[in-house]
């Protein structure tokens, strides 16, 4: 997530509002689909999405998303688009800017990537925070441009603004052609909102710094109504914190102070963006956050995305609820969050079941099988995890069934651990007959009770798969 030196947050939000523009092409209207909370997407060609910390502009009917590909160091490679019509359907389109695009980008960071179109020159413009790559220090706010949304970009250079202001995290938002761009300031103690120049290649001038010392970063803008929303998380690191949001009825203020939104750790996830889907019945407003692969030890590459249905008590807040998977129907704008279904899974050979020992809700808490009793901690979730795999998440503890240490030995243990990207916390459920063996994805090895025990508090390994009993589960609704 976001960082402070080593730590000041990489994640931030991206926040535009959509602009329907004329455009290349024209996509169709799109069928509703269901997205998956917690993983990662991939591309129509098998590749992983790499849009991190990133934003969405829609041209015509397709929806252009912009965002960090990282190489495995955690170095600049490129700022990727992808477009969609659906929303869960993702083209790869093109990088549109690389290390090769201009000198200072050749040992550079490049984060939080926002694109927003200029209706009176023709030009699509980025904004993006830029480091030198090395002490996290410059500080600074970069710009390119391009004459098509998806076509190589221009690189105008890197600075300051107004030649004084630090500037990380940021984010862009346009107001009837009048365009600006937010920006973390002061070490990440400070949030400026900046007017940009009519050609949206350079600022114009400082609208306000509203919240002097706040210590907020991840900025993301968005409009409902007569109501300006503006997003935020803490600045702790990769760490994921709590999202707070101000609100005015002009961005140029006066600002509300900060109000909570989401759970302590914003579901595990820092915004990137907020996104409005206009349709034929409503329009509805988007959550699109990542979940850092750092705060797990991994490159940000591995990071996954959280999208959520934001919903509004009132003109003036809002409210965001988890759900492990989404529906979005583009065509008539409606967004719906799907509540989890969740499974008791039960031993071919001793009818009992996997069971989280003592109803514990912390990392490395053993996994053994236990007679039902109807707990949470004995109800999984199966969680879509892509490639025909799944991740299994506890009802009680909201933790994933986990081969401790990634490791590939037989009778290696079987935990629950925070859910991140790693495929000892992906599981293949493979059909036997009438019933089914769990196979780990980094291994290929099966979960297994150790010695095909048939008591309360045997313990469950991972083990090369073979045709016994102790391997077989089955599955049901308690």
């Amino acid at each position: 997530m976001s960082r402070r030196g080593r730590l000041l947050a990489l994640g931030t939000a991206l926040m535009l509002a959509v602009w329907t523009v004329v455009g290349p092409t024209t996509g169709a209207l799109a069928a509703p689909v269901t997205v998956t909370n917690g993983t990662q997407f991939t591309d129509t060609g098998g590749g992983v999405v790499h849009a991190h910390g990133g934003g969405i502009l829609k041209v015509d009917n397709y929806y252009y998303w912009f965002g960090e590909n990282r190489n495995p160091d955690n170095t600049f490679r490129a700022v990727s688009v992808y477009r969609s019509t659906d929303l869960r359907t993702w083209e790869f389109r093109n990088n549109v800017l690389t290390q090769s695009s201009a000198a200072e980008l050749r040992i550079a960071n490049i984060e939080r990537p926002k694109v927003i179109y200029n209706a009176a020159t023709g030009r699509y413009v980025m904004w993006m925070h830029k480091e030198n790559g090395s002490d996290y220090s410059e500080a600074r706010a970069a710009v390119a441009s391009s004459a098509t949304v998806d076509g190589d970009y221009t690189y105008h250079g890197s600075f300051r603004p107004l030649g004084q202001h630090m500037s990380r995290d940021i984010t862009l938002y346009s107001d009837n052609g009048t365009a600006y761009m937010i920006s973390a300031a002061d070490e990440n103690y400070d949030l400026n909102i900046y007017r940009l120049t009519s050609d949206y290649l350079g600022v114009a001038g400082l609208v306000g710094n509203f919240w002097d010392g706040a210590h907020r970063e991840a900025p993301a803008m968005f409009k409902r109504g007569s109501t300006y929303f503006l997003l935020t998380s803490g600045a702790t690191g990769w760490s994921p914190n709590q999202a707070r949001y101000a609100t005015a009825s002009s961005i140029s203020g006066p600002w509300s102070g900060w109000t909570d939104v989401g759970n302590s750790t914003t579901f595990n996830s820092q915004p990137a963006f907020v996104l409005p889907i206009q349709g034929s019945s409503t329009t509805s407003y988007l959550y699109l956050g990542d979940r850092w692969a750092g705060a797990w030890g991994g490159p940000v590459g591995d990071s996954q995305y959280v999208w959520l249905p934001i919903t509004f008590p009132s003109s003036t807040s809002m409210s965001l609820t988890w759900y492990p998977s989404i529906t979005i129907d583009t065509a008539t704008g409606t967004i719906t969050g799907n509540s989890p279904t969740y499974y008791r899974i039960t031993a071919r050979h001793s009818g009992r079941v996997m069971d989280v020992v003592g109803n514990s809700t912390a990392n490395n808490a053993e996994v053994k099988q236990w007679a039902w009793n109807g707990g949470g901690n004995q109800r999984w979730e199966f969680q879509d995890a892509g490639g025909g795999y799944f991740r299994l998440v506890n009802q009680n503890s909201g933790k994933c069934l986990d081969v401790a240490g990634a490791s590939t030995a037989d009778g290696a243990n079987i935990i629950q651990y925070t859910c991140g990207g790693g495929t000892n916390q992906q599981w293949q459920w493979v059909a036997l007959g009438s019933y089914f063996q769990l196979r780990a994805r980094h291994s290929g090895k099966c979960l297994d009770v150790v010695n095909a025990g048939t008591g309360d508090g045997a313990d469950i390994q991972q083990y090369t798969c073979g045709g016994g009993t102790n391997q077989q589960w089955s599955r049901a609704q308690p």
